[in-house]
């Protein structure tokens, strides 16, 4: 059975808006990696519509810079499901809307062969958190304050509290640490 993963970046005090903070190189190589580690992307329109198609533009940019190429790349070859209800259709060829029910096309994927299934950004994560899909937790805390923004689990009631296993810790040269939790 595939894992359902989440991986997202977050400031000290716990806002995840990408736009408040930059990874570094070292951060930036471990989610290439993570990336090319994936077979499958869940996500909602509003992250897809961030990511796609700015990444796979960059991955054909010849004056993008490696890393941004690398990981345009990486992001282009996997195959993507986005959760909606406004969008009609996807342009990217490697994915596909969904307007199902969430948990059971989750638990449908899950049982399908191949590598584990990433998903990123605040909304639908945190539906996944809140229904229990999520198996593993990877979290890069990025050593800053920005003192506003978008926060995971906002407006959500977890059935109850969900103790976790840290597996994997790793401080990077910036100052940034990956924490990588498990459902125990």
């Amino acid at each position: 059975m595939r894992k359902l993963v989440h991986a997202i970046n977050v400031s000290l005090d716990g806002c995840c808006d990408h736009t408040k903070m930059s990874p570094d190189e070292q951060t930036f190589d471990y989610y290439i990696q993570l990336v090319r580690d994936a077979g499958l992307f869940v996500y909602g329109r509003k992250t897809y519509q961030l990511m796609v198609p700015y990444w796979p533009d960059v991955a054909k940019d010849p004056s993008s810079t490696k890393a941004d190429i690398e990981f345009g790349q990486a992001f282009d070859s996997v195959k993507k499901v986005v959760f909606s209800r406004s969008l009609d259709s996807v342009e990217d060829k490697s994915a596909r809307v969904v307007r199902g029910n969430l948990r059971d096309e989750i638990l449908k994927l899950k049982q399908e062969p191949g590598k584990d299934i990433l998903t990123g950004g605040v909304d639908i994560p945190s539906q996944l958190i809140e229904l229990g899909l999520v198996d593993e937790y990877r979290v890069v805390v990025h050593p800053i304050l920005v003192g506003a923004g978008r926060r995971l689990l906002e407006g959500v009631n977890l059935p109850e509290k969900l103790h976790l296993k840290l597996v994997e810790s790793k401080t990077f040269d910036s100052g940034s640490v990956l924490l990588r939790y498990s459902k125990p």
